[in-house]
């Protein structure tokens, strides 16, 4: 596995293991293919959110998650964000504060 994961805060994390154990099962599944391919996972595991922002996309019966993540140097994922979504479309500002922590992480 060539990348690494990192959450951007706890809170993250254990926001993602209250999630369905479904879609939980699914967002494991999906982190190993994401360690091991790296910005070359596409729809319909992941996709480009646009600025270097980008949604793992799991799913269950119970529901549907999203885990908002950027790449940084080093092989180097930070989950930045993640929910389950109770709408077609995801939130704006869930879409904000994830491009604020982007921008954070790349400033500093």
């Amino acid at each position: 596995m060539a990348f690494s994961v990192e959450y951007y805060h706890p809170k993250i994390l254990a926001e993602i293991e209250d999630w369905p154990v479904e879609v939980l099962a699914d967002y494991a599944r999906l982190l190993e293919l994401l360690m091991e391919h790296g910005p070359n996972l596409r729809l319909p595991h992941s996709r480009s959110l646009g600025d270097g922002l980008f949604e793992l996309r799991p799913r269950g019966s119970p529901g549907i998650g999203r885990a908002m993540y950027c790449f940084l140097v080093g092989k180097r994922v930070v989950v930045v964000h993640a929910f389950v979504k109770k709408t077609q479309q995801t939130p704006d500002q869930d879409l904000k504060l994830a491009r604020k922590r982007v921008k954070e992480l790349r400033n500093v």
